[in-house]
């Protein structure tokens, strides 16, 4: 069984050179060698990490006479961030009731002149 849209997706985003990839990316079209030129590994490694994002369809590769430059496809990463904006508001909810309690704190402090201005 195939895994899904969004764990394939993921699993991508799980290294951190693929991450870099993308990074570059959304700067624009790159070829190959150009997505290669900051890592220290040879063309066959970055190829695999380049088919690891095309099959998560992270990326797609172009053809231009020889070239096959390589785009950024935004639709699996807008879906990782529908999935965590739940995790989002627990995480806001939360900083928001620490926030709260941190101010009644404060105040009781406040109140009973244990902070020295």
């Amino acid at each position: 069984m195939a895994p899904d849209p969004l764990s394939e997706t993921l699993s991508a985003l799980a290294d951190p050179t693929r991450r870099a990839i993308l990074a570059r990316l959304a700067q624009g079209e790159a070829t190959v060698n150009e997505l290669a030129s900051p890592f220290s590994m040879s063309l066959p490694a970055i190829s695999k990490h380049l088919k690891v994002l095309e099959r998560a369809k992270l990326i797609s590769r172009g053809r231009h006479a020889q070239w096959r430059p390589c785009k950024l496809e935004a639709e699996p990463l807008q879906a990782v961030d529908g999935w965590l904006a739940d995790y989002r508001k627990l995480w806001e909810d939360r900083l928001e009731r620490l926030d709260t309690y941190l101010a009644t704190l404060q105040d009781k402090r406040t109140q009973k002149g244990d902070i020295n201005d």
